[in-house]
């Protein structure tokens, strides 16, 4: 069994080491607003009382209301909270850019194809010359009559560019990030908390990579976080993010949620992800061609 005491005190040992080694003023908490950053943001102070690490949100707008209204919530009560933009609005950079797809990985790859690159990687994920490649079903993307225009840039340039802005004014770039290990796929993968650059020096610190959903709750209980009232019924979300994204696994459980209880929200995702859910519904991929509504 987990000693949750053991691992706060070495979360806590952790960020005063690594931030005094590298200086506060290097450091911001990437802050989205969901369970994990609200944490993240809780032991910060902890480690470090006093702090004047800034706390940025990105506002693509497309974040959940609840989500934004949390953060503005925030801001009024703690300045180190600070609230970016991205240059354009999702619907013009989509539509001139290109959709998320399924994944990053496919949506880079066709969309590439699109635009003419017949490179090897492109051409062993449409031939199937390894396990990771295409799907049968979406193979039809990759021919002349697939006119949808595909990009893995929406979180770069919703996401990454705005922030990479914020750092070269604001001469912070180490972001402390609360991804998990725990949290599965790709991430599961991530061992250790502090990613370094190709020039050796630290460009992100993730003091909560090794710790389990179940820290994250005794911890939540033993200091009474108030997290997003998403994560609360009658909502229940386990994750939070951008909503409606064509890249999430439970797509379908997310607009059904939005159905139920935030049906303005749900329309909007109708209307930003317009093509690629019509694609969805078409050939039966992640949503459901006749929503069926269960109702609790």
């Amino acid at each position: 069994m987990e000693d949750y005491e053991l691992t706060l005190f070495d979360r806590i040992e952790v960020i005063k080491t690594t931030i005094n080694k590298y200086g506060e003023g290097n450091f911001y908490i990437s802050f989205s607003g969901g369970k994990d950053s609200t944490v993240l943001s809780h032991l910060v102070d902890m480690a470090i009382p006093n702090n004047n690490i800034p706390r940025v949100f990105i506002d693509t707008g497309i974040e959940y209301l609840a989500i934004r209204e949390f953060v503005l919530t925030k801001a009024k009560a703690d300045e180190r909270f600070q609230i970016i933009k991205p240059s354009k609005p999702i619907r013009k950079l989509l539509e001139e850019n290109g959709y998320p797809f399924k994944s990053k990985e496919h949506s880079m790859k066709v969309g590439l194809y699109q635009k003419g690159s017949r490179a090897k990687n492109i051409m062993a994920y449409k031939d199937g010359e390894n396990s990771f490649s295409c799907p049968k079903m979406l193979l039809y993307q990759f021919e002349e009559g697939f006119d949808l225009k595909l990009s893995s840039d929406c979180c770069l340039n919703m996401k990454k560019r705005p922030v990479h802005k914020w750092e070269a004014e604001s001469g912070r770039h180490i972001a402390i990030i609360g991804i998990r290990m725990a949290e599965g796929g790709q991430r599961k993968n991530h061992k250790g908390c502090v990613v370094f650059d190709k020039k050796g020096g630290i460009k992100r610190f993730k003091p909560l990579n090794p710790v389990s959903d179940a820290f994250e709750d005794w911890l939540i209980e033993r200091e009474k976080i108030e997290l997003c009232k998403l994560y609360y019924p009658p909502f229940n979300f386990k994750r939070t993010g951008c909503k409606g994204c064509p890249f999430s696994l439970d797509l379908q459980e997310q607009l059904t949620t939005m159905l139920l209880y935030m049906p303005a929200e749900r329309q909007q995702c109708e209307v930003i992800w317009k093509p690629v859910y019509e694609e969805y519904r078409r050939i039966g991929f992640r949503l459901d061609q006749i929503e069926q509504l269960k109702l609790f």
